[in-house]
């Protein structure tokens, strides 16, 4: 039986192994085409694939275990569960790949693209640039088929000139932008605030007008301090929790 084949990681020491590891793989559970083996590399087979010990490995794979992404048997192996999807809050401590694990797992409709005049409301983030590429996409839960949220990207126009459509159906745009472009991302900066649902909104992700909603705006910079990506997600208040982990040095 062949095995499910995840993506790579480069880590950073400055995190917690286990759970770089374990955000890394799960991305890559959720992000997998359909077609895709169900059964995971043995424990010393990802162990040396992500570079860590296999104590370590059996600490990344107990928090998907505990998430219902996976399950494991004796003998037999570890398998990715069928139906696997997002559902505990997600603990962010910093990674790259914790955003991108953040964002997978759902089904993706891209709703338009184009260029046109930098929004006002984003406008600091590209200082002397007229125009952006936007595209707009709508997530739905993968099992129900119900929308969950809908986001607007705001990419520099040379950088969306190499971006692949289809990358998009499958891929959140963080990894796009990371693994497909070859974009080298120093830091995501989050904000997420309480808003209400506007006429588009409401259509989208049907919910009543002016209903609660989560904005969440992530700004992605290059290793030269550039802004390169504004994503702009509006949730349905009933389908996101937020939850962060502080680690005692």
């Amino acid at each position: 039986m062949s095995s499910f084949a995840p993506d790579s990681l480069v880590l950073n020491r400055k995190l917690p192994l286990w759970y770089q590891v374990s955000q890394s793989l799960r991305a890559s559970i959720l992000g997998r085409r359909p077609d895709d083996p169900l059964r995971l590399p043995t424990e010393e087979q990802l162990a040396a694939h992500y570079g860590v010990s296999v104590l370590t490995m059996r600490q990344a794979l107990k928090e998907l275990e505990e998430e219902r992404l996976i399950s494991r048997h004796r003998r037999r192996g570890t398998f990715i569960e069928p139906g696997a999807r997002r559902s505990a809050p997600r603990r962010l401590l910093g990674s790259i790949d914790a955003i991108v694990a953040q964002q997978s797992g759902e089904q993706t409709t891209i709703l338009g693209h184009g260029l046109g005049p930098v929004p006002g409301e984003i406008a600091d983030h590209f200082p002397g640039l007229d125009e952006v590429v936007t595209y707009k996409r709508l997530r739905s839960d993968g099992e129900s088929g119900e929308p969950t949220n809908w986001v607007e990207n705001a990419l520099r126009p040379e950088i969306a000139a190499a971006l692949d459509l289809a990358d998009l159906e499958r891929w959140p745009m963080t990894k796009v932008l990371r693994d497909a472009l070859g974009v080298r991302i120093s830091r995501v900066t989050d904000t997420v605030e309480a808003r209400l649902a506007d006429p588009m909104t409401a259509e989208l992700l049907c919910v009543p007008l002016l209903s609660p909603i989560l904005h969440y705006t992530g700004v992605t910079y290059d290793e030269d301090g550039r802004v390169v990506d504004v994503a702009r997600i509006r949730y349905r208040g009933d389908r996101f929790s937020f939850s962060v982990t502080v680690e005692a040095p």
